[in-house]
Parts: C-alpha cells; sequence; structure tokens
C-alpha cells in the first residue's frame, strides 16, 4: 500500500510540517537528530496524535483529514509498529502474542494460531521449543523476532520500524537486520523506518527522509543521500564531514569568508546528466571522509590543502584508529562543531591530545567533493 502523509502538528515551540510519500512495496527511511521530530510523525501515522492540519492516506484509505474530521483510531488503522523495545504481553506465550493480533481482528483461535505458528517459523530459527515460552524466557533477540512476527500478524498496509535493532547486541543485530530485510521485501511491505543507523538505511531502505527542527531538509535514493549528503546530520550519519557555504565561482566561501576548495560540483539531474556547476552564490556543501584529514598541532604551509583552526573536544577510540572530534575555538564559526578526523594511535600520542588542546585539521582539495545543495 502507498503512504501520502502531508501534516502540521504544533505542540508549544515545536512543530512538525512535513509532507511524505512511500510507494507500494517502498521503505522510507526517517533520520534526524533528537527533537527533530521523528517520534512525533510516528505518532501522527499511528493515529496516537491528532495533527492541527493536513491529511494521512494509507492505499486507498483516508486515515486522517483534518479538514473534513476524518480520523481513524489507532486499532482501525492498518498500521503495525516494531519498536525498539520488544514490548511483548508477559503473560502470554510467543505463540499468542504473535497470535493477539489477528484475534483482535476477528479471525478464528485455530486460524489466528496457524497464522502465528508459521510466522514464527520463518521469523525463529528452532521455533518447536520456543512457541510455549513467556517473553522472559526468551533472549533479547527472540524477543525482538516475536515482536516482528507480531507486528507483520493482522497483515498492516503500513509498517512503522522505530529503531526495532537499537536495544540488540552487536551479536544478534545482524542477524534481526537481515531477517528485516528478508521479511519486508518478500512481503512487498510498505514501511517506515525511523533510525540513527546508516547501516540499516542502507540495508533495509529505498528512500532517505531527513528532518531537522520538525522539517523535511533532505531527501532522496538511500545511497545517494548517504554518499552526497546535503546536511549536516545526513553527513555525520554517514561518516563524513561537511561544510555548508556558497558557490564562488572555483571554491566555496563560508558565511564568514573562509574558502574551502575542492573538486569541483555539478548538478545532477534526474537522469543522471549534468548541467554545469551552480551559479555564483548558490548554496553548496563541501564534503569529505575523517579519514582524508590529517591533524597538526601548528599550522602546517606547503603543498595546497584546506587548513582549519579547532578546538579538540573529544577523543573516540573506533577499532584501529582514533576519531578526534573538533569544536569551534573561541570566536570560531561553528560549522567547526563535530568535524572529525581518523588518526592513528600513534599520532594521538605523538600530538599528546586531550580535550582543549588547539590543533589544526587539514584536508587536501583532491580530497573534497562539493556537491549544490
Amino acid at each position: 500500500m502507498s503512504l501520502d502523509l502531508a501534516v502540521r502538528l504544533d505542540r508549544g515551540d515545536f512543530a512538525l510540517d512535513v509532507a511524505i510519500t512511500a510507494g507500494a512495496g517502498e521503505v522510507v527511511a526517517v533520520l534526524g537528530p533528537n527533537g527533530a521530530g521523528k517520534s512525533t510523525l510516528l505518532g501522527v501515522l499511528s493515529g496516537l496524535l491528532r495533527p492541527d492540519s493536513g491529511h494521512v492516506r494509507v492505499g486507498d484509505r483516508t486515515v486522517t483529514d483534518v479538514a473534513a474530521g476524518v480520523f481513524v483510531p489507532p486499532h482501525r488503522r492498518g498500521v503495525g509498529l516494531l519498536a525498539q523495545q520488544a514490548l511483548l504481553f508477559p503473560h502470554l506465550t510467543a505463540l499468542a502474542n504473535v497470535a493477539f493480533g489477528p484475534r483482535a481482528h476477528g479471525v478464528s483461535k485455530r486460524e489466528a494460531q496457524e497464522r502465528a505458528r508459521g510466522l514464527l517459523t520463518d521469523v525463529l530459527p528452532d521455533v518447536s521449543g520456543l512457541v510455549d515460552r513467556k517473553p522472559a524466557q526468551l533472549s533479547g533477540g527472540q524477543q525482538q523476532r516475536v515482536a516482528l512476527a507480531r507486528a507483520i500478524a493482522p497483515g498492516p498496509e503500513l509498517l512503522l520500524l522505530d529503531e526495532p535493532l537499537a536495544a540488540l547486541d552487536i551479536d544478534a543485530a545482524p542477524a534481526m537486520r537481515a531477517l528485516l530485510r528478508r521479511v519486508i521485501r518478500d512481503g512487498k511491505q510498505t514501511a517506515v523506518l525511523v533510525t540513527h543507523s546508516a547501516l540499516d538505511a542502507l540495508v533495509l531502505a529505498d528512500r532517505v527522509v531527513v528532518l531537522s527542527g520538525g522539517r523535511v531538509v533532505e531527501q532522496g535514493a538511500t545511497r545517494e543521500v548517504l554518499a552526497r549528503p546535503r546536511s549536516a546530520f545526513a553527513a555525520r550519519i554517514a561518516g563524513l564531514d561537511l561544510i555548508p557555504g556558497v558557490w564562488a565561482g572555483d571554491t566555496l566561501r563560508t558565511d564568514d569568508g573562509v574558502v574551502i576548495a575542492g573538486r569541483r560540483p555539478q548538478a545532477v539531474l534526474s537522469a543522471g546528466e549534468t548541467d554545469g556547476d551552480p551559479g555564483t552564490g548558490e548554496p553548496v556543501v563541501a564534503v569529505f571522509p575523517p579519514s582524508a584529514v590529517s591533524v597538526f598541532a601548528d599550522e602546517p604551509h606547503g603543498s595546497p590543502r584546506n587548513v582549519l583552526p579547532v578546538r579538540l573536544a573529544s577523543i573516540e577510540p573506533r577499532g584501529d584508529v582514533v576519531r578526534l572530534r573538533a569544536a569551534p575555538r573561541p570566536g570560531g564559526p561553528e560549522w567547526l562543531e563535530g568535524l572529525a578526523a581518523d588518526v592513528t594511535p600513534a599520532a594521538v600520542a605523538d600530538l599528546v591530545a586531550e580535550p582543549g588542546l588547539d590543533l589544526w585539521f587539514a584536508v587536501k582539495a583532491t580530497e573534497v567533493q562539493i556537491h549544490p545543495v
């Protein structure tokens, strides 16, 4: 079933004002920082929140239309929810948990149990010994698999996935991610996925929508958005650094006059062709990986590069490398906040790096891609 949403909801100082569509069988990932409006959006879709204006249509059904006075209650919307916590009924077995939805929709007990058993067989490798267990007797990963079966058992027209892998440990998450992909793809399920994980978006979603301050600031095909982000949050979730500015003929120029050199941008058209550089003064962003950033204790000179004075905000071990996260020096530009450099542990030792230290981030122009916004 397709999804068509265009709503506004005011809550004190915050307003959600978005329009989102999804084709039948399409998975849309919703990304955004805390407070962007992701949970509010899910509340509107599920019927837990009433918008002040606008509509929500799932397939051919209008489930919310403020102007027409239409508001279908949550249990009659045909919407399923899988949250980061399984939230299974603690007094019911796995089988009874999954059968609950169909039974609530008028399906006979026998048919509901047959459907539940079939779904549990799909999501649990060894279902025979688990169907009669209650949630407390299941592992976290097993509980989440049962919760997935319960969410799809009533045959929802729209599936809402609210950080479904966030509470799983590092061993259980990959298997659950693969299972979600198979279940969604095989069932041609239309879904909205809220996540902070670039990997979840890449594996599960066809398209990405980025929210900030209750509004859509970026959207497009998943791989395109994560490879060529236009917003700071999308860049960060994709593991990239981003600097906003305007096109100055052959460089990016920030609002405070800093010049960033990079590879020449081209505006990409829907057919994949290009129409040349953006016009002077048009908004662009410079994007580069933290691995391309060199870090110096003193200002470097010599080969052409972009050199940025920063103050070290944090040191984050990441496997074989260490991520140095930047902040502006006093009076420095705000866009330096959060820029990252990945360096070796030996480099950290050589720098005698610790939070609060003034450093220089440098990145060669050849490593910087500049994209129109």
